[in-house]
């Protein structure tokens, strides 16, 4: 084998091999007791169209763990294959794009993004997280805020909060990210599952359970009985666990591989929160990447700032740091760019955008100052933060004279990359995404509407879909965001995968495949509903590690409402089962998009997850499956 065959080899990633394997030996297994298992099931009677459902399912699984093709890609082709051999009509191969449970989250994507980008949610992580002394205290602070939010949003958009937040903070405290990006992620799903508005996942099942079983549906905290329990049981794990089972890795991405040091400047506006407060307190001291190197007040410098200075109305801060700290402290509420040339601009500061820009030699503006050259006159564009090989620029920003090669930190609008992207005045010029200035003044709003969202819900005077219409609709009628941003925020391709997989689900049901399915499952547990409830967690907890948790929930649906009317029993305990099963997915960094969002950040391998994650897995199951029959007879 030639060295470069070797290396070509090498690249491919063993977790690929594992699933191979694993896939290999459930074939080999099925193929040495499938003959005897037909034998005496309701397999053996189905049609053609069973089996081609059952098929593309299969393949649908396989296609989204082994292969790099989008979710949605696989599963809208597996529709399609569906729709065009004749086991779909029209009508049922559509259904699931009009799905109230899907059209639910979508709607959703708008109300977190108002709470984005007022820096509502910013401002909670800011003043509930503080500067814990130990592992454990950090652990607690992070993972009962997290949990607590993500009960009434989509997890998915407050891991994606937190996820910055975590990693600034742990290089606070001196600690690895891999011991807080796995609580972070798991903690967010054990908030999912203790209201119905949690993830998106209860919200399909709870559609499907009013359009296919007919049934009234649950209220927001209906499955808190058996998800809160859940929940403290898996915290506790985590920390009696934690301390051995989480790895000590260092994050993939640091502040340290930005070698672009930027000097900004920010002032402490009149009526400031910060002001009368130390530095400490205001939350600028280890900032990372970032530090605080002068405070100008009046006709005073102060050099060499204590953490125990007291800032003041008028107070001009100057800080050098890294571009993501930059972009940071521009979004903490009560600092506002020292310039007042950012309200001069045409463009209203809720619609623009930071860019950066690099300065060329052809540049006519070489060797002025910024206040000089009048940049804002000519380009429509303020600077915020200078660049220079590193170095610490002194002074104030407009007294800054520019030089071939300053990286320029510009607030402007998005048409300004557009206009100068080829100017001869710039080398390069690169738009920073979500890097919109916040709407501080609107968070109180933002958090009324999510407030009276919530209540209209667990009240039952809304439904879910119309009390989230409702939330959406006063988010852009108030201006907590863009009408643009709120679109371009909303996860088409999640919203696609739940489409499709409902898709599929109905062709289980019409082709006949989820009653002989069901059918087989009875055979194993007997007419034992508590065994029949312990074999539908545990093959939707399976399904939900190899594919999305939505998909894994509305396949799973229509063999669980067959498996209850032969069973003759409630379809809710199953429901229930469903639920919790498709959402608590920890043994694998591919069973759920929050394990994928933190697994880059953390520095985390793909054996971490199982080693902490399968017996979590294995307790929730046990959990699940005891208290569920509890509270929702059979």
């Amino acid at each position: 084998m030639t060295a470069g065959r070797f290396r070509q080899l090498s690249t491919i990633s063993w977790q690929r091999f594992l699933i191979w394997g694993i896939a290999g030996l459930s074939i080999s297994l099925l193929a040495a007791i499938g003959p005897y298992v037909l034998a005496d099931s309701a397999l053996a009677g189905m049609g053609w169209q069973g089996w081609l459902t059952i098929a593309v399912t299969a393949a649908a699984f396989l296609g989204n763990a082994l292969t790099p093709l989008p979710a949605e890609i696989v599963f809208l082709g597996g529709v399609g294959v569906l729709f065009l051999s004749g086991v779909l009509d029209e009508t049922a191969a559509l259904a699931g794009f009009s799905n109230a449970g899907m059209v639910t989250v979508g709607v959703l994507y708008i109300v977190v993004t108002g709470l984005q980008q007022t820096g509502a949610l910013g401002w909670i992580s800011q003043h509930v997280l503080g500067l814990p002394k130990t592992p454990g205290r950090a652990m607690l602070r992070l993972t009962l805020p997290v949990l607590g939010l993500s009960a009434f949003l989509n997890n998915t958009p407050v891991v994606a909060m937190f996820i910055p937040v975590v990693g600034d903070w742990c290089r606070k405290l001196r600690l690895s990210p891999s011991k807080l990006m796995i609580p972070l992620s798991y903690s967010a799903i054990f908030g999912g599952i203790c209201t119905l508005i949690g993830t998106s996942t209860n919200l399909v099942v709870n559609g499907l359970l009013i359009t296919e079983a007919g049934q009234r549906g649950f209220r927001v905290f209906d499955i808190a009985v058996v998800g809160l329990p859940c929940a403290i049981a898996g915290l506790a794990y985590l920390f009696l666990a934690g301390r051995w089972l989480l790895p000590e890795r260092k994050a993939a991405i640091s502040y340290s591989d930005d070698v672009r040091q930027y000097t900004v400047e920010m002032s402490v506006p009149t009526g400031s929160s910060l002001a009368g407060k130390t530095v400490e307190q205001a939350g600028l001291r280890h900032l990372p990447g970032l530090y605080l190197a002068e405070i100008v007040r009046s006709q005073q410098v102060i050099p060499a700032v204590s953490p125990k200075e007291v800032l003041r109305e008028g107070d001009q801060l100057i800080f050098v740091g890294v571009i993501d700290s930059i972009v940071d402290l521009h979004r903490l509420r009560g600092l506002q760019p020292a310039t007042d040339q950012v309200f001069k601009l045409d463009t209203p500061r809720s619609e623009r955008t930071l860019i950066e820009a690099v300065v060329s030699n052809t540049c006519t503006l070489v060797d002025q100052t910024i206040r000089e050259s009048q940049f804002r006159t000519r380009y429509n564009a303020v600077v915020l933060a200078v660049a220079r090989n590193g170095e610490r620029l002194p002074g104030k920003i407009g007294d800054i004279q520019l030089r071939p090669g300053d990286t320029l930190l510009l607030e402007a609008h998005p048409k300004f990359f557009e206009q100068q992207r080829i100017s001869r005045d710039f080398y390069l010029v690169s738009s920073i995404p979500d890097s919109e200035p916040m709407r501080h003044e609107k968070a109180p709003v933002a958090l009324v509407i999510l407030l009276v969202m919530v209540g209209l819900a667990g009240l039952g005077w809304l439904s879910m879909l119309q009390a989230a219409t409702l939330a959406a609709i006063a988010m852009l009628v108030a201006g907590c965001c863009s009408p643009t941003r709120a679109l371009s925020s909303v996860e088409w391709s999640v919203l696609l995968v739940i489409a499709a997989a409902l898709g599929m689900g109905k062709a289980l049901e019409a082709s006949g495949a989820a009653g002989a399915i069901a059918a087989t499952l009875i055979g194993f547990a007997g007419d034992n509903p508590w065994l029949a409830l312990a074999v539908v967690y545990g093959s939707t907890m399976f399904l939900t590690e190899l594919i999305t948790n939505n998909a894994a929930a509305a396949l799973m649906f229509p063999i669980c409402l067959s498996l209850s009317q032969a069973l003759n029993v409630s379809i809710l305990p199953f429901a229930v089962a469903i639920m919790m099963a498709a959402s608590a997915s920890f043994a694998t960094p591919i069973g759920y998009q929050t394990n994928l969002m933190v697994y880059g950040p953390g520095g985390y391998r793909f054996t971490d997850f199982a080693r902490v994650g399968l017996p979590l897995s294995l307790l929730m199951w046990g959990l699940v499956v005891t208290l569920t029959p509890l509270f929702f007879p059979f």
